[in-house]
């Protein structure tokens, strides 16, 4: 048995031609200018940056330019900014031609006329307060602007929703044992954990992450806590959290009514469906619940899920109603802007890191379907289909800019 090997022969005149070598194309890493204009919209007091971002973004070659004080509401003086290696300047209109924009709050018209042609605005997209105005002035522009609470993770969630929201969760009872321990405002009464004394009665409507965590701080603070969702999946879901059996319901009307009759505190944290807070209680409900009872609608963003409810602001946070006094503040993380603020730094650096390592922000939006989702325009053309139908603006998926067919 030949146990020699064969192998391809090539010819004389083959041995010496220059065979192709395949290598690794590298990503050429990019560099931006990267700006953070002073909030300018009412009782706006988060930024999207904080200074230990700024270093790290600094430490990789970026440029940031932040509008002095824009973090002065939230406790990052100019000084820390500038220790971080950011360029401080004292006109917006600078900041604005930027290849990168880092809002909280969504541009109002005046910034928009300030915004570079084809740069990138990162900012929240906050629907109902927008007009057919908006969007075209941005289409003009060719911006490319990505709505943060509209992106989606690799499990299909919102990553900046849900930190956001873990932060409401918590302080929407914050503010209730306040104002229920007032005398003016509330009964005088705390939410309860003392020997021999009957706790508080919190009801939360909404099993989502916001009710999670306010259930998780009632709970903390000795209430008895009832949930509300009409989810049998988030209802189990929370109890498997807190690892507690707690109080749960589907939302029937009886039911809660029954549950507000004795209520000290109600909690609305409803997740809306297109920008929309259904409404689950009646204004005779709130006539039936105690006197100097406290309603916390956080669903108040997108409308509220009380009748009674109306927008406050954090100047004149609260008001009665019906002897029930509401609080209907719909940017609830802006009483704790540092904490908050911290939230969406650490959200926005990781990105911007993340669209430099792939060259700009076409290769970024092609490999990350999560960020695409929350992008409702790409340089200059809609890719939002429930934007396009309400104001009757042309449409083009997204997808299909990206990857067009042949």
């Amino acid at each position: 048995m030949d146990s020699k090997k064969n192998f391809i022969k090539f010819s004389y005149s083959e041995q010496f031609v220059t065979q192709p070598e395949t290598l690794e194309i590298k990503k050429q890493r990019a560099q931006f200018s990267i700006g953070v204009p002073k909030e300018i919209s009412f009782q706006e007091t988060r930024i999207g940056l904080v200074p230990e971002a700024v270093a790290m973004l600094v430490n990789n070659g970026h440029k940031i330019i932040i509008e002095s004080n824009a973090g002065k509401a939230a406790h990052f003086p100019d000084n820390e900014y500038i220790d971080a290696g950011a360029q401080i300047v004292y006109s917006s209109a600078e900041v604005y031609q930027s290849d990168i924009i880092i809002k909280v709050a969504p541009p109002i018209l005046s910034e928009l006329e300030k915004l570079k042609n084809r740069s990138t605005l990162f900012s929240a997209l906050n629907l109902p307060g927008q007009s057919e105005e908006y969007f075209k002035r941005l289409i003009q522009k060719k911006i490319t602007a990505i709505s943060y609470e509209h992106i989606k993770d690799k499990t299909n969630s919102f990553p900046v929703i849900r930190s956001l929201s873990e932060i409401v969760g918590n302080t929407a009872v914050l503010i209730a044992a306040e104002y229920l321990s007032s005398v003016e405002y509330g009964k005088g009464k705390s939410l309860g954990g003392f020997s021999g004394i009957t706790p508080a009665e919190v009801v939360i409507i909404g099993a989502g992450t916001i009710g999670e965590f306010a259930t998780r701080a009632a709970l903390g603070m000795g209430a008895f806590v009832k949930v509300f969702d009409n989810s049998i999946f988030k209802l189990r879901s929370i109890q498997n959290k807190l690892n507690e059996r707690l109080y749960t319901s589907i939302i029937q009307q009886k039911i809660l009514a029954k549950a507000l009759r004795t209520a000290d505190v109600v909690i609305c944290a409803i997740h809306s469906v297109n920008d929309q807070a259904p409404c689950v209680i009646s204004e005779d409900m709130v006539k039936e619940m105690p006197y100097g009872s406290i309603i916390i609608d956080v669903s108040i963003v997108n409308g509220g899920c009380c009748e009674t409810s109306h927008v406050t602001n954090h100047t004149h946070p609260v008001f009665k109603k019906h002897g029930v006094t509401h609080y209907c503040i719909p940017n609830i993380s802006s009483k704790v802007p540092h904490t908050a603020s911290y939230a969406l730094s650490n959200f926005f650096a990781p990105i911007i890191l993340q669209i430099a390592d792939e060259g700009g922000i076409n290769n970024f939006l092609k490999n990350n379907q999560g960020v695409r989702r929350g992008t409702y325009l790409y340089n200059g053309v809609l890719t939002n289909k429930y934007i396009s139908d309400l104001f009757t603006i042309p449409f083009q998926d997204i997808d299909l800019l990206m990857f067009p067919l042949h």
